[in-house]
């Protein structure tokens, strides 16, 4: 890792002193655990149709306390590299984006963490000569894709979609700043279509456990969203629904698996039995708002309303994670799998 990106992640934990934000200490504070007067008798209990497992020698450290440990960061940028592993730093890899990104000055809104993806490349990425490629980033707290971005770009971006981007502490009644890049730039962006993120790291470069957890835990997560008609593939835009990422080591492997999961602002609690296998006519499942609703459309556009981090997850904790954490935004085993997050509306972080 380059000297500017030790020194910006150094940084990174005085910017959440300032605003109306809050530190909370309490591992059930920021989420609400789930109650079984109020969400069933079973509603903490694994589920029992799973039949995916772990390697019987995937061991994990369940010792620690996990609330309240990870380092607080403003925004998160995932690049889409078409890969599940990368090398030990992604900032190391020669050429890239995320080289860029570890020597560029840090942004002036706070730490920025930086995550390769398995998010495919555009066709003209491999076109291009070495260290010229054009990929694609999300940058979060803000649902916000942005296309056509080569290493030299990575100061533009930056400065005109980083900078001015909501943050993991940006009160969600913030005025939106729409970004604006220079005239010569081929820079465009777009709103993420997916209501809500589930970030997995799958760097086994770093901890085996990461390579072997990710590919199980997306098989589940698969299994139970299909029939709500929420998944959506690496290629599929159609709006809201649940996407799920591969990405690179975000600290705690010993603590495997690592599930990162964003909610968006405009994020209705829901049940599963919300939603349906079928389609409405707009392709989004039944229960999801249709193209032209512009009711939650200034919510929307504030970008993630909370960002829940979870480890120690194993494949039969996903149905619980989706019916609940996902869909409701409250927590099964806080005590256990919690490391963190934010809540925009409550201007609350675990940090």
């Amino acid at each position: 890792m380059t000297s500017s990106l030790k020194g910006l992640v150094s940084r990174g934990a005085t910017f959440i002193k300032t605003g109306s934000f809050h530190n909370n200490k309490n591992a059930t504070g920021i989420f609400p655990a789930v109650d079984p007067e109020v969400d069933g008798p079973d509603c903490d209990k694994d589920c029992a149709s799973c039949t995916v497992r772990y390697p019987s020698k995937f061991k994990i450290d369940e010792e620690d306390e996990l609330y309240g440990h990870i380092k607080g960061w403003a925004t998160q940028v995932l690049v889409a590299t078409g890969k599940t592993d990368w090398v030990r730093d992604v900032e190391d890899e020669k050429g890239s984006v995320m080289e860029a990104f570890g020597k560029a000055a840090g942004p002036s809104n706070g730490r920025l963490m930086l995550s390769a993806s398995n998010m495919h490349t555009p066709d003209e990425y491999h076109a291009a000569p070495e260290g010229r490629q054009p990929t694609t980033i999300l940058l979060l707290p803000a649902f916000t894709v942005i296309e056509h971005v080569t290493p030299q770009d990575v100061p533009l971006v930056i400065q005109n979609y980083i900078n001015p981007a909501p943050t993991t502490t940006t009160p969600l009644t913030a005025p939106i700043t729409i970004p604006s890049p220079a005239p010569d730039s081929k820079l465009t962006s777009k709103p993420c279509p997916h209501k809500y993120l589930i970030l997995l790291c799958s760097q086994k470069t770093r901890d085996a456990r990461c390579g072997q957890s990710a590919p199980l835990l997306r098989k589940e997560f698969e299994r139970h969203l299909r029939p709500l008609g929420l998944y959506r593939d690496l290629d599929d835009e159609r709006p809201d629904g649940v996407g799920i990422y591969f990405i690179s080591h975000v600290g705690g492997h010993k603590y495997s698996a690592n599930v990162i999961i964003y909610r968006r602002a405009d994020a209705e609690t829901a049940g599963p039995s919300d939603f349906v296998a079928e389609s409405n006519g707009n392709g989004a499942a039944n229960g999801a708002a249709a193209d032209g609703d512009t009711t939650n459309a200034k919510t929307a556009e504030a970008g993630a309303g909370q960002c829940i981090w979870l480890a120690r997850v194993r494949p039969e904790d996903c149905e619980g994670i989706i019916k609940y954490t996902i869909l409701q935004g409250k927590t099964v085993k806080p005590e256990r799998q919690l490391r963190g997050g934010f809540d925009r509306e409550k201007g609350l972080t675990s940090w």
